[in-house]
């Protein structure tokens, strides 16, 4: 009975082993920093433009025409655009571009009157930093 006893202990034990060495060692171990996962993401390019601040359509948005007639939609979170309404300014700035998904949904809601306007809006500018060039804009 003891024989039989320490064979069927000696077996569970064996068995034990070997199962445990199938397990990887590092299972407990935390992963890698994700940076090596994916690549770090591309910092916004910059831009600086200068040109006549005007209201945008919308609420806490402003556009500028630079002197290619080109028009860009201003906001910011750090600089107050609207005390510079109709001045000539030079704005700097992250450039951002809309999905394709948002670009749609934003032509369909604009239709015509962006081509009625005869400005070409070019981008989306999130400005970090302003500076009046001159109380009026010159036409």
């Amino acid at each position: 009975m003891k024989k039989l006893m320490f064979t069927t202990l000696s077996f569970v034990f064996l068995t034990s082993l070997v199962c445990l060495a199938q397990e990887p060692a590092n299972q407990n171990k935390p992963k890698e920093p994700a940076a090596q996962e994916k690549p770090a993401a591309k910092p916004l390019p910059t831009k600086t433009l200068t040109g006549c601040l005007q209201k945008g359509t919308e609420a806490a948005v402003f556009s500028i025409t630079v002197e290619d007639g080109k028009a860009w939609d201003l906001s910011s979170t750090t600089v107050k655009l609207d005390e510079h309404v109709g001045h000539q300014v030079t704005v700097t700035g992250s450039v951002h571009h809309e999905s394709k998904a948002e670009e749609k949904a934003e032509e369909k809601k604009e239709g015509q009157v962006e081509k009625a306007a005869g400005k070409e809006e070019y981008g989306d500018l999130r400005v970090t930093d302003l500076k009046m060039v001159s109380e009026t804009c010159s036409k």
